[in-house]
């Protein structure tokens, strides 16, 4: 059973708790990582790009000048793709781009990321993170004493002044632990839980 340092916000070591071998041990799919990331990005598109095709252009309800004599190209509207302002041939229209992964694969995606991040040292565990006020500075200089960039913190419930401290500081994101995903963890380089984050997180993917 894979065990990890607990630290206070001061970086001092206060203890360490046990992993759940299935979820922070387990053997790691990439093809289940691939799909799990695809289906998440794919769910995040409006899909509602749209163009108006010549049917839908207002105007050019005659044709712009007669059929014969003209020395031109006959046309039959203003509206044609081939000029100003006329409507879009095979333009993007509204679709749904939606793909589904089933729950099992998701929570094996979801170990998977978590093993390979645990195995190259990226995960830091906390007894608590809070602060008694708002202060973007104090965030910003616990990050410092943990030498962080680019991180994901994970906690169980965060308080308001840790998500008011948070917020502005750049390369940072407050996570709930009920709101673990696949993309987070493949964007931030490094993850920072509590404790009681980690016994959620182990409840919800074991």
């Amino acid at each position: 059973m894979p065990t990890i340092n607990v630290y206070n916000m001061n970086r001092e070591q206060v203890g360490e708790v046990a992993l759940d071998e299935q979820v922070f041990a387990a053997e790691v799919k990439e093809p289940l990582i691939h799909q799990a990331l695809k289906v998440q990005l794919a769910n995040r598109r409006a899909g509602t790009v749209k163009t108006k095709t010549r049917s839908e252009v207002s105007g050019g309800g005659r044709k712009p000048f007669k059929q014969k004599g003209t020395g031109n190209a006959r046309q039959g509207s203003s509206r044609a793709p081939q000029y100003p302002g006329g409507g879009t041939v095979f333009g993007p229209q509204p679709k749904a781009y939606n793909l589904a992964i089933n729950k099992k694969a998701r929570k094996a995606a979801l170990r998977s990321l978590l093993s390979m991040q645990l195995k190259s040292e990226k995960i830091t565990v906390l007894d608590k993170l809070d602060f008694t006020k708002i202060s973007t500075r104090d965030f910003a200089g616990f990050m410092k004493k943990f030498e962080l960039t680019r991180s994901l913190i994970i906690t169980g419930e965060p308080s308001v002044q840790l998500q008011l401290s948070s917020r502005n500081v750049p390369y940072v994101k407050l996570l709930k632990a009920d709101g673990l995903n696949v993309f987070d963890i493949l964007k931030y380089q490094n993850i920072v839980m509590t404790q009681d984050a980690v016994r959620l997180v182990e409840g919800a993917l074991q």
